[in-house]
């Protein structure tokens, strides 16, 4: 997620206290309170790199935990920290913006941690400080948010905001084939429109609509909250006043799209939601709503960069890999959800 300091007022709305909004969508709000599942925060029982090894301090910074997705990555890495009795975790905090997170990261530079496991305000902005550390000789995990230059970090570990838009597209088509629907009408609610993400995001589906002669009729964007999910969704309505699909690109917001639903009594089309949230699953399963399958950018993504930060920290691989050291980069698939598998996948909901 990198974007110039421009956007950063803008992003506070998502990661600096956004208000979620009165009444029926505060009821339905993704909690930022609710504690990593086991399996979000597994390591394997015994043998192999689970068995402890030399101490291994890891440093953490994310910003503040006021949006559903970004409060499980933080509760995600503690948690995953504390699973190994072989890893200190040094928290610091991220501040209001880039500039506040970047001096509190040079205060744990200072603390000399083993290794650093960083989600930035800003990829492009703190791509110094990964760089600075790095020519420390502390290894820096770079968590979703991309450093541009790649001699900023030893890992860069992230989802497929590309993949995310090609699978959401791929569903939408399938649904619409079966259906039998010639000439459908499409709409899309992303996320901030101008993060690199989004633009991803946005990017993936179309493409992927475009290969099938298809396309987007209208798009509204919204904020990553239920509130501005809400205002987004009721103004695509009014624009399209029959649709066939829907593209919600964040679950969080998604049940202020749900809410707009049902104040405009809108069921004539399916809707797809984005990074898999518990509360979305659960509607998934429930099949009681327009929201039929959504693809997944789970914050799972934090347990596992604690996992491979610790095994960068005692210089080992991963096991099943025949590489001796954990790789440069991953990027983790975005995968379906829908009724048949929700069940499957419930446990990696945050």
């Amino acid at each position: 997620m990198t974007q110039h300091s421009r956007d950063l007022s803008r992003r506070r709305l998502l990661f600096g206290g956004a208000a979620v909004g009165a009444g029926v969508l505060l009821a339905g709000c993704t909690s930022n309170e609710t504690e990593p599942t086991a399996a979000q925060t597994k390591a394997a029982a015994t043998g192999g790199n689970a068995e402890p090894g030399k101490k291994v301090i890891i440093g953490f910074s994310a910003p503040a935990a006021d949006h559903g997705w970004i409060a499980a990555i933080t509760n995600n890495a503690k948690a995953q920290a504390q699973a190994y009795s072989d890893v200190e975790f040094k928290s610091v905090e991220a501040g209001a913006d880039a500039a506040a997170q970047r001096a509190a990261l040079s205060t744990l530079i200072s603390q000399k941690p083993d290794v650093i496991v960083l989600l930035p305000h800003d990829g492009k902005e703190l791509n110094a400080f990964g760089l600075e550390a790095m020519k420390s000789g502390i290894p820096v995990v770079n968590l979703d948010r991309a450093f541009p230059d790649a001699r900023a970090y030893r890992l860069q570990i992230k989802g497929d905001n590309y993949g995310m838009g090609v699978a959401a597209a791929t569903y939408i088509v399938e649904q619409l084939k079966a259906k039998g629907v010639s000439n459908p009408v499409i709409g899309e609610i992303p996320g901030i429109d101008s993060l690199e993400l989004t633009q991803e995001r946005s990017k993936g589906f179309a493409d992927t609509l475009a290969a099938n002669g298809l396309k987007v009729a209208n798009r509204r964007p919204a904020e990553f909250t239920a509130d501005s999910g809400q205002q987004a969704a009721t103004g695509l309505f009014q624009a399209l006043p029959k649709m066939d699909a829907l593209w919600n690109h964040d679950d969080d917001q998604g049940i202020g799209v749900l809410a707009a639903v049902n104040q405009a009594n809108r069921k004539e089309f399916f809707m797809v939601g984005g990074a898999g949230s518990k509360k979305a699953m659960e509607d998934i399963q429930s099949d009681n709503t327009v929201l039929k399958a959504t693809v997944t950018y789970s914050p799972s993504m934090a347990s596992s960069a604690i996992s491979l930060a610790r095994l960068i920290g005692q210089g080992k691989g991963m096991s099943d890999l025949v590489e001796l050291q954990v790789p440069k980069e991953i990027v983790l698939a975005s995968e379906t959800i829908t009724k048949e598998n929700a069940g499957n996948y419930l446990k990696l909901g945050f």
